[in-house]
């Protein structure tokens, strides 16, 4: 049984091959600024990056039909609890009109619908970044008019969470996990016998990140809005110039920890202050399980650093065993998601 799996990013298609739980190919297409030019909307590059997928597949061997289904990363889609759903035409048209904004993920599901038109095969997307199983008390802010949102890393917390409970030889629905997803973006999640009842989420509150500001000063940000920056400016400063790039002029965790080896104590700082904020949301979703914590899971590109995660550790052990799974699953994520539909351990879902 073959699955065909597709992860469209910004400036990338990555693009796999699963033999039911295995994978034994993959392949990553890169897109210049010059490729991409042309196309004023996401949903605009379907065409363009369909045509490039089929002749790298057909490279690799394989043929269409030799593959149960496809599955795509999930976009900016609607709020939806967590699963994998079938691609059916409400989804293709909100990728086409996205409720929630541009994304290069939104070309995942677009992707796969035009191979099943062609191919016939089932087409699927898992857990998007729009899942939303928040309980009613999760949703309150401090104001009427602004609702707390799910927006995190569904698929990769969804999945190391079904790691850790595997570990523990235990059903995923059974156990409470805390997950701490560090990577461009950082979510910590709180995981309820089996559903996400809060989150924190970079792009609106939370620790901040490598370009990402998380929970800032409300009085400052109203300033900073106000002092004469345009809504685009201010977007972009805060969503890819905030967090420790702000402070030290780097994305890059190893820069920071490098230039702490040599001396630098800016850097020190701001490494600790990272590990602090992430160590304070994850206490905040340890009360939401009222402390009862199977495991705290650190996961995403950072969770490579040794020295962040025992920083962290030292902070939070206390309320839980911490296991690693550094870096990130996507593609055997999306991959299972498909595999549990085909052999009959879940059902696909309507979106």
């Amino acid at each position: 049984m073959h699955i065909l799996v597709i992860n469209p990013g910004a400036t990338s298609t990555k693009l796999a091959v699963f033999q039911e739980k295995q994978e034994e190919w993959r392949s990553t297409l890169l897109h210049s600024q010059e490729d991409l030019a042309p196309f004023h909307h996401v949903n605009e590059q379907t065409g363009y990056r369909l045509e490039l997928i089929l002749q790298e597949v057909e490279k690799a061997g394989y043929h269409m039909a030799d593959f149960a289904a496809v599955v795509g990363r999930g976009g900016l889609l609607r709020h939806i609890p967590s699963g994998t759903y079938k691609v059916n035409q409400r989804a293709v048209d909100d990728m086409n009109d996205p409720p929630m904004g541009e994304h290069a993920a939104n070309l995942g599901v677009l992707i796969c619908d035009e191979l099943t038109r062609r191919y016939g095969m089932p087409s699927y997307f898992v857990d998007p970044v729009s899942v939303d199983e928040l309980e009613p008390v999760a949703r309150i802010s401090g104001h009427a008019a602004f609702e707390r949102q799910s927006f995190f890393h569904a698929l990769n917390q969804k999945s190391v969470a079904r790691r850790a409970a595997e570990k523990l030889r235990k059903p995923y629905e059974d156990c409470n996990f805390i997950v701490v997803h560090m990577g461009g973006g950082v979510s910590v999640a709180a995981h309820r016998k089996g559903k996400v009842v809060d989150v924190y989420n970079v792009k609106d509150e939370g620790a901040f990140s490598m370009d990402r500001g998380g929970s800032l000063p409300v009085t400052r940000v109203i300033d900073y809005c106000f002092s004469g920056k345009s809504y685009q400016e201010v977007k972009r400063e805060l969503g890819t110039q905030a967090g420790m790039v702000s402070y030290l002029g780097t994305k890059d965790l190893r820069e920071v920890e490098a230039r702490m080896d040599a001396g630098d104590e800016k850097a020190a700082l701001l490494f600790d202050a990272l590990s602090y904020q992430l160590c304070k949301d994850i206490g905040a979703m340890a009360a939401v399980l009222c402390g009862q914590i199977d495991a705290i899971a650190f996961t995403g590109g950072m969770a490579h650093s040794q020295r962040l995660c025992r920083s962290m550790e030292e902070r939070v052990g206390f309320l839980a065993p911490v296991m690693l799974f550094p870096g990130e699953e996507e593609m055997a994520a999306l991959a299972m998601g498909a595999w549990r539909v085909l052999t009959g351990e879940q059902q696909a879902l309507d979106y």
